[in-house]
């Protein structure tokens, strides 16, 4: 369904009233691509009409073999003992909101990073388990915008606390291609109020290239045989304030090692034809695919409402509806880049081999 919707989608933006699919400026890619791309530079491209106009991104293709360290295994072993990434600079635990109080698990309480920006949280009006309803989105959760090829395209993306304050999750099939450009991340995007946080572009490194950290199998063999690596980290500059991301939205907490099953956890994402986000309440179960094209085990969701665009958007255990943060333990992706319908979404497991690449993105980001 991901990939399936995600090209019927693009396929739809074409004929869209406001026109075609947004296309760079003839030499603006090439000319951003050696310089700084800094936030201001990010929202003149990014206006509030090619936000508006993006589609959900079509299928990413493998790239070369030889990103591949010889002899490393397809599918990473799953842990045995929960870890959570240390939040820094914490401050003390919020009372937790009542009915989002899951069943205790041997993971510890997060400490939410403070939001320095008043942001109050409203949640749609209760609904059953599983039942999505569009909302008006959290601080901590936006879209993240790239251009691939001629088109302009987005995922969904959250802030997760790092060292350096500068760290947004997604999913690797969303910003996988060496022809990704341009990349922005939006907190709490929404039609009406486009840029509520400002926009955070994503880093270059001095050939140009996005700081964006994928697992080297999951560049070389693919959505479908690195299924359960589908999980990217991203390096974010400050916004045209100078402040950095989690400073200003604050952070969830990265959690590996915790299982498949959990009691309560909510999703956010972005679907593709929506003006704002969307939000559910369920459990997780385990699920091991059959098909030995896409080998690995996966957390699944039955949620109904997220299409192509969610992919990316965080699996949220803890959430705290008055800070609209909580630990993150999973992003829409992994087998079938989500799933293979609307209702029902997927995530790679946050094992070992998540835990060492937010290590090695967590590192560098903090470096500079």
């Amino acid at each position: 369904m991901r990939r399936t919707l995600t090209m019927a989608v693009a396929a739809a933006a074409l004929l869209l009233p406001a026109g075609p699919l947004p296309v760079a400026e003839a030499g603006g890619a090439a000319q951003t691509a050696a310089g700084r791309w800094s936030a201001r530079e990010a929202q003149a491209f990014w206006t509030a009409e090619r936000m508006a106009s993006a589609a959900p991104l079509p299928p990413a293709e493998p790239e070369p073999p030889a990103a591949v360290p010889a002899g490393t295994p397809s599918t990473p072993a799953a842990d045995a003992t929960p870890t959570s990434i240390p939040t820094p600079s914490p401050s003390p635990s919020p009372t937790p909101t009542p009915a989002l109080t899951p069943t205790p698990t041997p993971t510890p309480t997060p400490t939410p990073t403070p939001i320095l920006t008043p942001a109050p949280v409203v949640r749609p009006a209760a609904a059953g388990p599983g039942v999505g309803q569009d909302f008006d989105g959290v601080p901590v959760v936006g879209r993240m915008f790239v251009v691939k090829g001629a088109g302009a395209y987005f995922c969904t993306a959250s802030v997760v606390a790092s060292p350096g304050r500068n760290l947004v999750l997604s999913a690797a099939h969303c910003l996988l291609g060496a022809d990704t450009q341009q990349v922005a991340f939006v907190p709490r995007y929404t039609r009406a109020n486009p840029r509520p946080y400002g926009m955070f572009p994503v880093l270059r490194d001095a050939a140009g290239h996005s700081r964006i950290w994928i697992d080297p199998r999951y560049r070389s063999q693919g959505a479908d045989r690195a299924a359960a690596l589908d999980v990217a980290f991203a390096q974010v500059g400050p916004d045209a304030d100078g402040s950095r991301v989690q400073d200003v939205v604050g952070a969830n907490r990265l959690v590996t090692g915790s299982g498949y099953a959990h009691p309560q956890v909510t999703l956010i994402g972005y679907p593709a034809s929506a003006a704002r986000p969307r939000l559910c309440v369920n459990r997780t179960t385990k699920f091991t695919s059959k098909d030995a094209r896409i080998p690995g085990s996966f957390l699944r969701i039955d949620c109904t409402g997220y299409p192509g665009g969610t992919s990316g958007g965080p699996f949220l255990v803890r959430f705290d509806g008055r800070t609209g943060t909580g630990d993150v333990v999973g992003v829409i992706g992994g087998w079938k880049t989500g799933g293979d319908t609307a209702d029902t979404s997927y995530s790679s497991y946050f094992g070992t081999a998540i835990r060492k690449l937010y290590e090695k993105a967590a590192a560098a980001a903090k470096a500079g």
